[in-house]
């Protein structure tokens, strides 16, 4: 008996992302290939939120007691550029024509680097009125970009690890705490050079086309915020040498055209700033004074290039000695060298940036331990080499990062480098040692007239914090500025008197001493110009004389 004929069988179904795998051309991921992607999108997650946990600290500590008065151990340097915002927001806002207002009535034009954080900061007094920790702010929002820069240059050195220990030695450094939340041209200069020497390497290894202009325009206004920059320049010499060698000769001859673009840029602002500080009183040019060429080479080998000062200033105040050992361990034991070539030539950055600065210091000493400020050039390599440093020691014989051995010997590297360096010498570098200076200055501005001058003898005799906070024109005493000495008091009251004399002949009218205003050579003026004392008292008006100030009104003549 025949069998009835079967049904056709419903045609199968397929799922959406079936018919997506079976369609003729389509890709099918085996399972581990996209393990492994996402474990890799997991892995970039992590360095960004490594990043950004980086900078939180660096603004916990870059803005902690950001609002404190510019009466620290940077005060002298703080003021001056504070007075130039000043000038910027109430006289001219022409930035080629930077002004302080320690000489007198004025105009009173130096030979200034280009005031980009004194700028920023005055168009901030303009918009939400006057503040003296206005200008820590605009330093501190410089130092948070240095942090991620060099976060960013370090992970395409060395490797995303390096990147996040390099960010972090930097965020902890006593002395890129202390100069990031100082109110300075140094934060600005250091945060653009370095991104602009990271934007180069990243130009260097296939990026865009636009990366170079961009990077030339970061390069350029960070040397011309403070020259030290320059030495960064290095890096650049040595990426484009690489090319030359490699026979990229557009790369090179589109470098060097914007190298030279840079130097012409920066050549002529400071053309400029020579000519401004030859032109106008007090004839000073910032910065002048102290180099190799101007003690002459003998000198500086007399003094062994001012080696002790320098590691006094790293041991004792800048870094500590755990940052210290850190930076001994990163240099004496360098990274693997990479397979690839390109990677080795991106490799040598952190050491062409150390050498250059290196020859920077052999060429100005004087000026830089005199200066210390004008250490943060190298706190860009220093950082580099301490996070590698700290790698090292956390690693020792471990193959990996994440085993608890690791893990507790990094918290402890860390926790030895905040209780020995950076909170002891963060907290001595912002003991208020000027505050007199500032106290003088409020009571010189509580018993001036408008228009007054006033001349004003802070405690670090030559600091013009006093006459700052005077919120007056007026003079630090004695007169100084070009060639002339300001912070040693003159020989006798006979001098002294007719400095006087002449300052009032120019219209001064108050006359301010902290009575423990001593000079570098420790002399005090309360009992070293006794003289000038007995003659204000006789042909002057007391207006205060207290326990820690002197005031007089100035008879005109």
């Amino acid at each position: 008996m025949r069998k009835p004929p079967r049904k056709p069988s419903a045609p199968l179904r397929l799922a959406p992302d079936e018919l997506e795998l079976n369609r003729p051309g389509s890709r099918q991921y085996p399972q581990e290939t996209i393990d492994r992607e996402m474990g890799a999108r997991n892995y970039l997650n992590l360095d960004t939120a490594i990043l950004l946990g980086i900078l939180i600290i660096a603004i916990v500590f870059r803005f902690h007691r950001i609002t404190l008065p510019l009466v620290d151990g940077f005060s002298w340097r703080e003021i001056s550029t504070a007075m130039m915002a000043d000038n910027f927001q109430q006289r001219s806002w022409n930035i080629f024509f930077p002004e302080v207002s320690w000489t007198g009535p004025g105009p009173s034009y130096q030979g200034r680097e280009f005031q980009i954080v004194s700028y920023i900061t005055a168009l901030l007094y303009q918009l939400f009125g006057w503040h003296d920790w206005f200008g820590r702010v605009v330093a501190a929002l410089f130092g948070l970009l240095t942090v991620f820069s060099l976060h960013r240059m370090t992970a395409l050195c060395w490797g995303e690890m390096h990147g996040h220990a390099a960010a972090l030695a930097y965020t902890l450094m006593p002395a890129a705490i202390q100069i990031d939340s100082s109110f300075l041209p140094d934060p600005a200069m250091l945060a653009l050079v370095t991104l602009g020497v990271w934007l180069f390497a990243k130009y260097c290894v296939g990026g865009r086309g636009w990366l170079l202009p961009l990077a030339t325009a970061s390069f350029s206004l960070g040397v011309l915020s403070k020259p030290p920059g320059i030495a960064a320049g290095a890096v650049i010499v040595y990426l484009m040498v690489c090319w030359i060698l490699e026979k990229r000769w557009k790369q090179a001859s589109l470098v060097l055209l914007s190298g030279l673009f840079s130097l012409a840029i920066i050549g002529a602002y400071f053309n400029w700033a020579i000519y401004l500080a030859r032109s106008y009183p007090p004839f000073h040019f910032a910065g002048s004074g102290g180099y190799i060429w101007d003690y002459g080479f003998w000198t500086y080998v007399r003094d062994r290039f001012y080696f002790k000062s320098a590691w006094n200033t790293s041991v004792l105040w800048f870094y500590g000695y755990p940052f210290m050992v850190l930076f001994a361990v990163g240099m004496w034991m360098p990274p693997r060298p990479a397979e690839d070539p390109k990677q080795r030539i991106l490799s040598a950055i952190p050491y062409v940036w150390l050498a250059a600065a290196l020859i920077l210091y052999l060429a100005a000493a004087g000026e830089i331990t005199s200066n210390v400020w004008n250490f943060h050039i190298f706190h860009v390599p220093v950082a580099i080499f301490c996070g590698h440093g700290a790698l090292l020691l956390a690693r020792l014989s471990s193959s990996t990062f994440l085993t608890p051995a690791v893990m507790l010997r990094s918290i402890c590297i860390v926790a030895i480098a905040l209780g020995w360096s950076t909170l002891p010498l963060v907290r001595t570098m912002k003991k208020p040692i000027a505050m007199k200076g500032k106290l003088l200055g409020e009571e010189l501005a509580r018993l001036t007239q408008p228009g007054d001058l006033v001349v004003a003898i802070a405690p670090d005799v030559g600091d013009p914090v006093a006459v700052y906070y005077s919120r007056a024109r007026g003079w630090v005493f004695p007169p100084g500025g070009g060639d002339s000495e300001w912070s040693k008091f003159v020989a006798d009251d006979a001098t002294a008197i007719a400095q006087l004399e002449e300052l009032r002949a120019q219209g001064a009218d108050l006359f301010g001493v902290a009575k423990n205003a001593m000079d570098k050579q420790g002399l005090l003026f309360v009992e070293h110009h006794k003289g000038v004392i007995d003659y204000l008292d006789r042909t002057a008006t007391k207006l205060t004389d207290s326990e820690d100030l002197l005031v007089y009104r100035i008879t005109p003549p």
